[in-house]
């Protein structure tokens, strides 16, 4: 650790500081359990042989079982009868579920808190080598702003960082078994937030695509196991799971993207792309599958280059930064999923280490992305805008709505847009030059798109050689 990395985790450590403590008081002066519950008491709930996905019977078990629950008992078995969560998630709650609650909260808040921020500094050495200030800025105002997960417990905070973890790993080439477990973790509990990071590693060749199939495996393998599970409890589960899901995304319901959701107008919003395109068409009927054309199209183009592309530690940094926003756009997803986007600080700060325009570019959309799905600049936005009556009966008034009540989305796919377009002008030689060199030394001039004269103006030899690219990490 040079002195440099001592400030960078101390500047970490200070910012999880400040959504720690304001998650904490977020917790104490709200009622109920937060997301925290719903998986605490499904997994309790299981254990001692009821049905989590049955509203009769979870909803007279934490009573009658004599569970303790929070001041709002009311509001948690509520919450908890119309459990949704994967049931692999079941597997890694039921550890916690055997603690009394205020224990078990403490400890999974800890658990959280820690693996965020090693995901968060591991995120930071992958771009530090570029641009280490400007990473640790974006960093920062990540890290910052995870009130809502730290307070919550909202389970795609531990998913999200083990599957930075599990990049980290990959691309570093170091701890790949714990990397493989790591993902397959994550995939496991939340396949939406991680499943496009995961087809990355498939599509682009080996040997990652043997570390995704073995991280396929490994999940399989859970799921089995918690399927068979939920299963010797309740043979009936998959349809009150079904039933559960058709009841939070109906008409007005929680997970609902129109505009008639539960949770429209609030800090955690839906932010995938239905929300923006149902301000033009409030019909499930339109705004799923016009969602779908959109995203699957631009995956599609993604899909094809990865597979045609030549492996390199920074096609792969630009991959990864251009199917995120994807990831979060083309299905459910709220502000908490989106703290994914710390995988794409390394690409912003490989692209900022460039000349020209593309530099100021990338800076701008990335910071976007990260400030318009942060916790507090989307509340104050929300704050400002929330007494504003735009009328939609027109166009003009319809993308008005959109820039001002649903800007995330738009933000989030001119975003994924760019880092698209900039995956796809890289040339497919450059992957090949940028990991076995070019002859003179140039290999950081080469991968960067400049001649030796340009990268090396008003650069010293450290900083030079700190842009070479990473070790192939090749088996």
């Amino acid at each position: 650790m040079t002195r440099t990395r001592w400030i960078g985790l101390i500047l970490i450590l200070l910012s999880s500081g400040i959504s720690i403590l304001w998650g904490c008081s977020m917790m104490k002066t709200a009622n109920g359990g937060g997301d925290f519950s719903a998986v605490y008491y499904g997994a309790r709930c299981l254990l001692q042989h009821h049905n989590p996905y049955s509203v009769i019977e979870s909803d007279g078990g934490c009573p009658a079982k004599g569970w303790e629950c929070p001041e709002d008992s009311v509001q948690v078995c509520q919450t908890m009868t119309l459990y949704v969560n994967m049931p692999t998630t079941l597997i890694f709650l039921a550890p916690f579920a055997t603690l009394q609650w205020g224990h078990a909260y403490a400890l999974w808040m800890a658990f959280t808190v820690g693996v965020f921020i090693l995901a968060a500094f591991l995120m930071w050495n992958l771009a530090e080598s570029y641009a280490r200030k400007v990473s640790l800025l974006l960093m920062c105002i990540l890290l910052a702003n995870c009130e809502m997960v730290f307070g919550g417990g909202n389970t795609a905070g531990i998913a999200v960082c083990l599957c930075a973890v599990a990049v980290w790993c990959f691309l570093r080439n170091r701890f790949v078994t714990a990397g493989i477990l790591c993902l397959a973790i994550s995939l496991a509990i939340k396949p939406h937030d991680v499943g496009l990071v995961w087809l990355y590693f498939l599509l682009t060749g080996a040997p990652y695509r043997k570390r995704a199939l073995q991280t396929l495996l490994v999940t399989v393998v859970l799921g089995l196991a918690a399927a068979l599970w939920v299963t010797s409890v309740a043979p009936h589960w998959m349809q009150d799971w079904h039933s559960n899901l058709s009841a939070i995304s109906a008409r007005g319901g929680l997970n609902e993207p129109g505009q008639a959701s539960f949770s429209g107008r609030k800090a955690s919003m839906v932010i995938d792309l239905q929300a923006a395109i149902s301000v033009f068409s409030d019909d499930p009927r339109i705004y799923n599958p016009v969602s779908y054309l959109v995203c699957g199209a631009l995956l599609l183009v993604w899909s094809v280059r990865t597979l045609r592309s030549q492996f390199s530690q920074r096609k792969a940094l630009l991959a990864l930064a251009s199917v995120l926003p994807f990831t979060l756009l083309v299905t459910y997803h709220r502000p908490w999923d989106a703290k994914l986007l710390m995988l794409a600080v390394p690409a912003c700060a490989m692209l900022w280490a460039e000349a020209g325009l593309t530099r100021w570019l990338a800076l701008l959309v990335t910071s976007a992305g990260v400030v318009f799905t942060a916790d507090i600049p989307l509340t104050i936005f929300l704050i400002l805008t929330n007494n504003l009556h735009l009328s939609t009966a027109g166009l003009p008034g319809q993308l008005l709505t959109v820039v001002l009540m649903q800007p995330t989305p738009l933000i989030l796919l001119v975003m994924g847009i760019f880092y698209l377009w900039i995956y796809l002008r890289r040339d497919p030689a450059e992957a090949a030059t940028a990991e076995h060199g070019e002859p003179g030394g140039n290999t950081a001039c080469a991968c960067a798109g400049l001649s030796p004269i340009q990268s090396g103006k008003g650069r010293s030899a450290g900083s030079f050689q700190a842009m070479r690219p990473f070790p192939t990490g090749r088996e």
